[in-house]
C-alpha cells in the first residue's frame, strides 16, 4: 500500500543499471594523465560527488588541472554509456507508473551531472515521470550532506513525513535517514558488502522494483 505523497529517487544503481560504468573510471582517468592510481582509488571515491573527486585527485595525486577540466575529462569517459547504452533496472517502469497512478510527486536526486542524467532518463523513457532533477553539482554538496534531499523535498512540496527516498547506497541512506526521511532501499551489486547495514537502516528493502511492485500493485 502506498501511503506517501512524494518520492525522491537516486538514479545510478536505483533506477538505472549503471554503477558498473563507474567501476574503473577513476583509475582510468588517472592513467590517462600518466598517473598510477592507488590500489584503493575505487573505494576512496565511491561515496564522493564529482566535485569531491576533483578535490581528492588534486590533494592526493597532485593534479594541477582546473576543476571544470577534470570533470569534463571524467564525464567524457561515460558519455557514450549514458547516451546510448544505459538500461533500466528490473521493474522500474511498472513502479513509476504505479506511483504516477496514485498521484505521488516524484523527482530525481543524483550525483551524476545533469546533462548525463537527462540523457539517460530520456533514453530509458522515464524522464516524463519526474517533476525535477537535482544533482550534487547543482546543489554544491555530495550525498554525505542532506542538501540535495532537502532541496528535492522543497521542490516537491510534500511533507517530510510523507516523502520517501529510494536509494541503493549506504552513505546516502544514512544521510536521508538522519534527515528524517523514510527510506526504501534497493539492492545493487555495488553495495553488496553493505547489505546487512542497509537492511538495518532502511524502512523497507527490496531486491528489485519488480518485488516492490508486487507489494504495491
Amino acid at each position: 500500500m502506498i501511503d506517501y505523497k512524494g518520492a525522491i529517487f537516486d538514479m545510478d544503481g536505483t533506477l538505472l543499471d549503471s554503477m558498473v560504468v563507474w567501476d574503473n573510471v577513476a583509475a582510468d582517468y588517472l592513467k590517462s594523465l600518466g598517473i598510477t592510481p592507488r590500489n584503493d582509488v575505487r573505494e576512496a571515491v565511491s561515496s564522493m560527488s564529482i566535485q569531491q573527486v576533483c578535490e581528492h585527485f588534486c590533494a592526493v595525486y597532485g593534479i594541477k588541472l582546473r576543476e571544470d577540466d577534470i570533470i569534463a575529462g571524467i564525464n567524457a569517459m561515460v558519455e557514450d554509456f549514458y547516451y546510448n547504452r544505459v538500461t533500466l533496472k528490473a521493474g522500474v517502469m511498472q513502479a513509476l507508473s504505479r506511483l504516477r497512478k496514485d498521484g505521488v510527486k516524484m523527482c530525481v536526486a543524483t550525483a551524476t551531472d545533469r546533462y548525463l542524467a537527462e540523457a539517460a532518463l530520456r533514453r530509458t523513457g522515464i524522464a516524463h515521470f519526474f517533476d525535477g532533477i537535482f544533482t550534487c553539482t547543482d546543489v554544491g554538496a555530495g550525498k554525505d550532506e542532506p542538501a540535495i534531499f532537502l532541496q528535492a523535498l522543497a521542490s516537491l512540496g510534500t511533507p517530510l513525513c510523507d516523502t520517501v527516498v529510494f536509494e541503493d547506497a549506504l552513505y546516502a541512506i544514512k544521510t536521508a535517514k538522519a534527515s528524517g526521511f523514510r527510506v526504501t532501499a534497493l539492492f545493487d551489486p555495488s553495495a553488496d558488502a553493505q547489505t546487512d547495514r542497509i537492511k538495518e537502516l532502511a524502512d523497507c528493502y527490496y531486491l528489485s522494483f519488480s518485488d516492490w511492485y508486487e507489494d504495491n500493485a
